[in-house]
């Protein structure tokens, strides 16, 4: 399952702060009525887990780690790196560059707990229900949910919604392609038909749907002109979320304002959420620029993916004097994979030995020493982070699993356990480098004259595209080593624009990316990794792999039938791709920074799986900031 849009957010302390568990007024839950069903028919759930117990019941009133009685109010200026020239989700990744905000303008299906795993309560819809095959589900609308201009949610919205990102959308399309078929079969209810029963994630995925209103992108806009969902576009969209465009500076700024008469403002999955009044974003190119304007406020708060400038930068005076609030908040739900993607569509990345000598060629340590003040570690896994990462040797029903694909994965998956190779010294390096000539010389490159030369004889080069400061930096920290190699390497800077377009093209022979992962993987991981997203432009598959052993693995992850079968595909598919050293692994941190001006507080504590809650948990402090005085 994806990191929701979510993402990125128990304990007995909140029970305090909460009345008994009853129904909200006005909003009745999932009545006896409802829940009736024909002998042998599906029943009607206000919630779906992929495995394990829902830990809400049908009356809940809200969620155990918000504020009831948070005040509403206040602004909130947020950073946001790079620009944007596009409000229309549909083609974002394939179009233009979509403004971040976009995502309180629209309400999906159901929405996620922040404390538990892989559970889904409804919001748009009020219900869900589904066969034990998990061959189709269907969801009922809330009778309540509306559009910004006041008009219903409908089973046709959500119909349209599904075709055009489908249509349009090539991550939408690799993720929903077991959809087969979606139709009204009520007033207010849509059935979402699957090819084939088993894929049990299929009845949450479809809930996590964008609905998008279809009356307006079928209509015109203030000067008669048809709007066409396939385009990019600057016009304020219409929404159904919790806030709305207000204001906006085409590439500089985007001012969401929040909505007074949002239909779900009483929901249980809204309450204590969503509190201030209006969300500002800012754009900045870089985050050096980004933290100046931090230090003189003209911003609230900051994420600081630097660790040189988290150690460096941040002792001016509002720090010292508590005016402004550094905070690490734990990572607790999801993994990564960040590092230097071999694109496998080049002919010099093709060979395994290949790749692999470039990871000897990479010295993490030496990089975490100089760059990063050794706040890092080295990434080791493709769920780095989780329990689903791989170790030691495979056994148990991980290694029956593997031992169906032995003709099909590299032997070192069953003799060998994974590690990456440890520099930080000169001999260490110095072995790691000779290893990596070794693996040349296998693969049939040579050392001509200073330059190594492929098998035909052609000059090795390669080009690392990269499009900020960071970035850069990490490109040519690691330029020498594979210059001692003899490969020729060129390090291109370029705008943001230009990056995204070279990306969905798969024009780059090296860039950085990262694949952020769930604690419950599933569909998504064909977007990844799986051969049919490989020439899909856009897609999150960046390497280029083709490989039927990881495909059958991703399949085994899809269709688990049980957690412990999920854990063993998991672990397999994350031991096979590390095995074939389709990327440099490059390190990670298990928080996330955060500076803050002092002017907002949150319920305590924060979720287990909710990071730091900004902005959602949040809100404006107005004692707080009157200490702070007026912003610059």
């Amino acid at each position: 399952m994806t990191l929701s849009r979510r993402q990125l957010l128990q304990s007995g302390a909140l029970a305090a702060l909460a009345p008994a568990l009853g129904s909200v007024s006005g909003l009745a839950p999932i009545d006896a009525a409802l829940a009736q069903a024909a002998p042998g028919e599906p029943t009607w759930q206000h919630a779906l887990s992929l495995f394990g117990e829902i830990k809400y019941p049908a009356d809940f009133t809200r969620y155990a780690y918000v504020n009831p009685d948070a005040p509403k109010g206040g602004m909130a200026r947020q950073i946001s790196i790079g620009t944007f020239d596009n409000f229309n989700v549909v083609v974002a990744g394939v179009k233009g560059s979509i403004a971040p905000a976009v995502q309180y303008l629209y309400e999906t299906l159901s929405t996620e707990s922040l404390d538990e795993i892989s559970t889904e309560y409804g919001l748009l819809a009020e219900a869900s229900q589904h066969p034990g095959d998990f061959s189709w589900v269907t969801y009922r609308l809330r009778k309540e949910a509306k559009w910004h201009d006041g008009r219903p949610v409908t089973p046709e919205d959500v119909i349209f919604s599904m075709e055009v990102l489908k249509k349009y959308s090539p991550r939408y399309a690799g993720y929903y392609r077991h959809v087969g078929k979606v139709e009204k079969v009520g007033d207010r209810d849509i059935k979402f038909s699957f090819d084939a029963p088993g894929n049990r994630e299929l009845p949450l995925i479809v809930g996590q749907l964008m609905v998008l209103p279809k009356h307006w992108w079928e209509g015109s806009d203030s000067e008669g002109r048809k709007r066409d969902v396939s385009q990019t576009t600057l016009e304020k969209p219409l929404g159904s979320g919790p806030y709305r465009i207000k204001e906006f500076t085409p590439g500089r700024s985007v001012t969401m304002e929040r909505v007074k008469d949002y239909w779900g403002a009483k929901l249980p999955v809204r309450i204590g959420q969503h509190n201030l009044d209006e969300l500002r974003f800012e754009f900045f190119r870089d985050n050096t620029v980004a933290l100046e304007a931090f230090k003189a406020d003209q911003a609230d708060w900051i994420a600081e993916n630097s660790a040189k400038q988290w150690a460096t930068q941040y002792d001016f005076p509002a720090v010292a004097e508590k005016r402004v609030v550094k905070e690490e908040f734990p990572v607790r739900n999801s993994g990564r994979m960040q590092g230097f993607v071999l694109n496998l569509r080049r002919d010099t990345f093709k060979d395994a030995r290949v790749r692999r000598a470039f990871n000897y060629a990479f010295d993490f340590e030496e990089m975490n020493k100089q760059l990063f003040y050794g706040q890092y570690k080295r990434i080791n896994s493709y769920f780095e982070g989780t329990k689903l990462a791989s170790s030691g040797l495979p056994e148990g029903a991980e290694l029956a699993l593997l031992e169906t694909l032995r003709d099909k994965v590299p032997a070192e998956v069953f003799t060998t356990p994974y590690a990456n190779p440890v520099g930080g010294n000169p001999e260490a390096v110095r072995s790691n480098l000779r290893e990596a000539s070794k693996l040349l010389k296998e693969a049939g490159f040579e050392v001509r004259e200073r330059k190594l030369v492929d098998p035909a004889g052609k000059p090795v080069s390669v080009e690392i595209l990269v499009r900020d400061p960071a970035s850069e930096r990490l490109a040519l920290f690691y330029k020498p080593s594979l210059e001692r190699l003899g490969v020729t390497v060129a390090i291109r800077t370029v705008d943001d624009a230009q990056y995204q377009n070279r990306i969905r093209a798969f024009d780059y022979d090296m860039i950085t990316d990262l694949w952020a992962q769930s604690l419950s993987p599933g569909n998504e991981q064909r977007d990844y990794w799986g051969s049919q997203s490989a020439d899909q432009p856009g897609s999150n598959n960046t390497v280029g792999i083709k490989n039927p052993a990881i495909d059958a693995l991703i399949e085994k992850i899809i269709y688990a039938v049980d957690r412990p079968s999920l854990v063993a595909a998991t672990k397999a598919l994350d031991r096979v791709l590390l095995w074939n050293f389709y990327v440099v692994p490059q390190f990670t941190y298990g928080f996330i920074r955060y500076a803050r001006w002092d002017r907002f507080s949150h319920a305590e504590p924060l979720p287990e799986f909710g990071v730091s809650g900004l902005p959602t948990l949040w809100w404006y402090d107005a004692d707080k900031a009157a200490r702070l005085g007026k912003r610059s």
